[in-house]
């Protein structure tokens, strides 16, 4: 997969804040998850845990975003500081970048490889994940065969 095919690169639909970098808040007084780090995030197809609930965090303020690829394809991201049970494909790059002074690149699920969302990495080495809600679940893992 080439991560710079007009397919996988993507724009965001609402106006750039003109920051140079995203203003990452890791702040969870509003994303309340139990002591325990909270449910597991799993892999909506194939029931793999790709985070927990107490990763999620917010970007310029919020902690879902929607954006849409140049083919108008729309896309409702959910932020987290770091995911499990996940593989990156490409290398990182900078076009049609969703948030300012950050390069992307493909998030599968380790488990059946369906794309998840992307991993967004700072030019200042931080970085953080945007996961397709609608790709993910929250709740306890299934249970084994």
């Amino acid at each position: 997969m080439n991560a710079t095919n007009p397919t996988t690169a993507f724009r965001e639909l609402e106006p750039d804040s003109g920051r140079g970098q995203p203003a990452v808040d890791t702040d969870e007084e509003t994303l309340e998850a139990p002591p325990d780090g909270g449910a597991p995030i799993l892999c909506r197809l194939c029931g793999q845990v790709v985070s927990r609930a107490d990763q999620r965090m917010t970007v310029e303020g919020q902690h879902r975003h929607t954006f849409a690829n140049p083919h108008g394809l729309v896309f409702e991201i959910g932020c987290f500081k770091n995911v499990t049970g996940c593989a990156h494909a490409g290398p990182p790059s900078t076009e049609f970048a969703w948030f300012a002074g950050c390069t992307w690149r493909v998030t599968v699920c380790g488990g059946c490889l369906s794309h998840l969302g992307w991993q967004f990495i700072s030019g200042a080495g931080g970085g953080f994940y945007g996961l397709i809600l609608d790709r993910i679940v929250e709740g306890p893992p299934p249970a084994s065969a």
